[in-house]
């Protein structure tokens, strides 16, 4: 029997989403279409009758922006947001702002597969000279987590995400789903990976073919010992997800031309 419910989502689509680029830790905003998304997941819920406590996001804007649209559309503005680096993206390291189509077309489609999608396979780490080292370096936002700058990741595998991820699910998040709280977070599509894999016992092997669309939310529902009572259900129109989903796969592959 379901003792928990817990939503989670990717947030709407972002400026380089739309571009078919590597953003990460980048902090890029949401796209017309990725503001259009939020909005609709937050109509979705609001008209399922569903009621918010808290939502946990990123420290980067399109999550917090996510959240914000979501919370609007539903009248629950006052809803508190939670805001943590150890719910950011994957650090791409040195990927950050590649192409992802190109890289198809250079390296091959199953290498950017693998790079975009396995468990444990760690891109080049980024290093001074990349052109967004001191835009994410710098950036005010990181002297506020829990960890030096120095010690924030430079890249990241999908095993790293829920290393760094887990302790801030059982410290902070669990706490507030065991007091009652509705909770939803508005992360990203390898955070939500990390912690859909980890919650669902999704193995190894089995993450690559795990793929989740822009602004769709995720209900989970565990027992009392945090185990899931039932798969994961996408909520909304079943048709349009497929698509979505499709769409986010067909990134990494070579663009064709006419």
């Amino acid at each position: 029997m379901s003792k928990y419910k817990v939503f989670v989502m990717r947030h709407g689509e972002g400026a380089w989403t739309k571009e078919n680029r590597f953003c990460s830790w980048v902090d890029q905003r949401l796209s017309e279409d990725g503001v259009k998304e939020a909005l609709a997941c937050g109509h979705l819920l609001r008209d399922a009758g569903y009621h918010l406590d808290v939502v946990f996001t990123s420290l980067l804007s399109r999550s917090i922006h996510t959240a914000w649209l979501l919370l609007e559309a539903m009248g629950q503005e006052w809803v508190p947001v939670v805001k943590s680096w150890r719910l950011n993206e994957r650090h791409y390291g040195a990927l950050i702002g590649l192409n992802r189509a190109e890289m198809a077309l250079n390296h091959g489609e199953e290498q950017v597969k693998q790079w975009r999608r396995s468990y444990d396979l760690t891109p080049p780490p980024i290093d001074k000279s990349h052109p967004y080292f001191l835009e994410i370096y710098n950036d005010r936002r990181y002297s506020t987590c829990d960890v030096s700058k120095e010690d924030l990741p430079k890249s990241e595998s999908l095993k790293d995400v829920l290393e760094r991820l887990q302790p801030y699910w059982d410290g902070t998040i669990v706490p507030e789903i065991k007091q009652g709280k509705s909770v939803l977070i508005s992360g990203h599509g390898n955070s939500c990976r990390a912690l859909l894999k980890h919650l669902q016992g999704i193995s190894d092997a089995d993450i690559v073919n795990v793929t989740l669309p822009t602004g769709t939310p995720i209900l989970i529902e565990l027992d009392e010992n945090f185990r899931p009572t039932k798969p994961m259900q996408l909520l909304g129109d079943q048709e349009a997800i497929q698509a979505a989903i499709r769409k986010v796969e067909d990134q990494g592959k070579v663009k064709q031309t006419a």
